[in-house]
C-alpha cells in the first residue's frame, strides 16, 4: 500500500470522526450506515488536482467548474452531504437499503455514497444538465469502482425515465421550485430531499409524497450552487451600501435608492431580553421572522454583507451571509448580531429611519414570541400550482412557478 493511500485513509477516518462529532454538537446522531459509507468512499478520487488535506476537510466544498466568477459545479462539503443522507435515510423506516434513487446534480461522490447505502438490490441514477459534469462523473465513478451508477446528461426539469418511479429523489443543487416531473417520478410514499429556497433562505427539506402533495419530514440549514436550465430562478441583489446587499427572491420590489439613505441614519438597537444556549436553532427563528413579518411589513428581504462592511460598522447582521430584514414605511430593520453573556446569548434587532425604535421592537417582539412558544420548528407542504385556495392547508403561502408552498410551525 502506498504512502499516499495510507495518508488518504487516515485523512478520511479523521474527516468522518469530525463529522460524527459535529452531529453530536448539533444534537443529531449519524446513522451507522451513513458513517460506514463515508468511511468507504475515497473522496479524493472525485476531487482530482486538489490536495488531500483539502479533499478531506469536513467543511470544504470543492469547486469543480466555474463560469466566469460564478460557481456552477462543486463537490459538496462532507458535513452537508452527511446531513442530507441522514435526512433521506431517516425518512424511511428501514433506511435506504434496496431503494431506487434519482440524484439531481452530479459530481459522482454523493452518488457513490448513495450506491453504498442502497446496496446490491438498489440502484442509483444521477442526472446533470452539463455534459462536462456528467463526463467527469462517469470517469470518477469508474475510477472509484462504482461503474454501475447510471449517469444521464439532461435537464432534470423534464422526466428522466417517464415510466419509472423512484423511492428517493435527492437534489444537490439549489432549487427555487419543485417541478411537476419530480413528483411524477416519485413513488407513492417516496421521499424528495431538496435544498429549497423560501423567502430567499435555503433549507434542505426531506418531503414525503402523499398523493399529489409533499409533506415535510425534516429540514436543515444548507447552501448549494444554483439550479441551471428550465428550473433556474435568478435571485436579484440590490446594493444599498458599499459591500451591503439585499436579496430579493419572492418578487419583492425594492430599489437601492429607497434604502441607501437609511443606513447613515442613527442605528436603534433593541434586545429581546432572553438567554439562549448555543445549540438554539436560529435558522428556525429566521423562517419564523419571514413568515410573520411578511404579513405585516411592506417588504421582507434578506440582508447580506461583506466582512469589511461588518468590521467597519456599516451593518451588524446576525449572519453576514443571510439575515432577515424588513423595509416598512421608510424604515429599515434587520436581525442583529448576538449579545453573549456567560456562554449564552440574547437576540435583537437594529433599525434605521424615522420609526427605527418601533421597527426594531416589532421584529424583537416576534423573536420573543418564538422563544415563548418553545422555539417551534418550521414545517412545509408543496402542492400543485393549480390547487385552489380552499384546498390549501393553513399557513403562509408562497406561489412558485409549478407549485404552491405552504409554511407553518410545529408546536414545540
Amino acid at each position: 500500500m502506498s504512502v499516499d493511500m495510507v495518508t488518504s485513509e487516515g485523512l478520511r477516518a479523521a474527516m468522518v470522526d469530525g463529522l460524527v462529532a459535529d452531529h453530536v454538537a448539533k444534537g443529531l446522531t449519524m446513522r451507522p450506515e451513513v458513517e460506514a459509507a463515508l468511511r468507504a468512499v475515497p473522496r479524493e478520487l472525485y476531487t482530482p488536482g486538489v490536495a488531500l488535506e483539502e479533499a478531506y476537510r469536513g467543511d470544504n466544498a470543492v469547486i469543480t467548474k466555474r463560469r466566469g466568477a460564478e460557481t456552477v459545479s462543486s463537490v459538496s462539503a462532507p458535513w452537508l452531504i452527511a446531513e442530507m443522507l441522514g435526512q433521506a435515510a431517516d425518512a424511511f423506516d428501514g433506511g435506504l437499503l434496496g431503494r431506487h434513487v434519482l440524484e439531481v446534480g452530479s459530481g459522482g461522490y454523493n452518488a457513490s455514497l448513495l450506491r453504498e447505502l442502497v446496496g446490491p438490490s438498489g440502484s442509483v441514477t444521477t442526472v446533470d444538465i452539463d455534459p462536462d459534469v456528467t463526463e467527469r462523473a462517469v470517469a470518477c465513478l469508474a475510477a472509484a469502482g462504482y461503474g454501475d451508477v447510471t449517469v444521464v446528461c439532461a435537464d432534470a426539469e423534464q422526466l428522466i425515465e417517464p415510466r419509472r418511479r423512484f423511492d428517493l429523489i435527492i437534489v444537490t443543487a439549489g432549487a427555487w421550485d419543485v417541478p411537476e416531473s419530480w413528483i411524477a417520478q416519485l413513488a407513492e410514499d417516496g421521499v424528495l430531499v431538496v435544498p429549497l429556497r423560501t423567502f430567499g433562505m435555503t433549507r434542505s427539506w426531506a418531503l414525503r409524497r402523499v398523493g399529489d402533495r409533499l409533506v415535510s419530514h425534516s429540514q436543515r440549514l444548507c447552501g448549494f450552487v444554483a439550479m441551471q436550465g428550465a428550473g433556474a430562478h435568478e435571485m436579484r441583489y440590490v446594493d444599498i451600501a458599499d459591500g451591503v446587499h439585499l436579496r430579493l427572491d419572492e418578487g419583492e420590489q425594492i430599489t437601492a435608492e429607497s434604502v441607501a439613505g437609511l443606513l447613515p441614519q442613527p442605528r436603534e438597537q433593541v434586545w429581546a431580553g432572553v438567554s439562549l444556549p448555543p445549540r438554539t436553532v436560529l435558522a428556525d427563528l429566521d423562517l419564523w421572522l419571514a413568515v410573520h413579518l411578511s404579513a405585516e411589513v411592506d417588504q421582507f428581504v434578506v440582508l447580506s454583507a461583506q466582512q469589511e462592511s461588518v468590521d467597519a460598522g456599516v451593518v451588524a447582521p446576525a449572519w453576514r451571509f443571510g439575515t432577515p430584514a424588513a423595509l416598512h414605511e421608510g424604515t429599515f430593520s434587520y436581525r442583529s448580531a448576538l449579545a453573549w453573556t456567560d456562554g449564552r446569548f440574547d437576540v435583537g434587532a437594529c433599525a434605521h429611519g424615522p420609526d427605527a425604535a418601533a421597527a426594531a421592537e416589532r421584529m424583537v417582539a416576534h423573536m420573543r414570541d418564538w422563544v415563548d412558544g418553545g422555539e417551534p420548528s418550521p414545517a412545509l407542504q408543496v402542492l400543485p400550482a393549480a390547487t385552489p385556495d380552499g384546498d390549501l392547508p393553513a399557513g403562509t403561502v408562497l406561489d412558485k412557478r409549478h407549485s404552491r408552498v405552504v409554511l407553518t410551525f410545529n408546536p414545540a
